[in-house]
């Protein structure tokens, strides 16, 4: 990571953690503009009772709350996960400016995996995208998370 990346992933991978200690899966995002964090969520989705309650979903609400549009431009969204198919969606729609994230999710990532949500033609902003950031250590988060659940 560089120093322009590490502290915004270091928020995104803390905001993980939270959501692992309230039992939710680990996914972290944090959302910044000129270099200061305006956003910033876990996984909620067990707590609020709504499968919509992602991580980058709650970011991009509070910063849009926060900034008071709906249009992110000029944000950058940090994210420990690679975002699935209604959180590509809403980064799209939200036009944030780049993703940073880290773990790549073969199963149900649209990234890199799946449908390559930015790079379908009906993709009306595709980010620029920035994968690996913090990688092993959101993938571990992910790992342990699963695994302590089996046992």
């Amino acid at each position: 990571m560089t120093s322009e990346t590490s502290l915004p992933m270091t928020a995104a991978l803390e905001e993980a953690r939270a959501a692992a200690a309230r039992g939710e899966v680990p996914v972290g995002a944090v959302i910044v503009k000129d270099g200061t964090i305006v956003a910033r969520a876990g996984n909620r989705t067990l707590q609020d009772r709504d499968p919509t309650a992602h991580a980058e979903l709650l970011a991009i609400r509070t910063a849009a709350a926060s900034l008071g549009t709906e249009r992110l431009i000029g944000c950058d969204l940090y994210v420990t996960l690679e975002p699935c198919a209604m959180c590509a969606a809403a980064i799209s729609f939200a036009r944030i400016r780049r993703l940073y994230f880290g773990a790549g999710d073969p199963k149900m990532g649209a990234v890199e995996h799946g449908p390559r949500f930015f790079s379908q033609v009906t993709c009306h902003h595709a980010p620029e995208v920035y994968s690996g950031i913090a990688e092993t250590e959101a993938a571990e988060l992910l790992k342990a998370f699963f695994r302590d659940r089996r046992n």
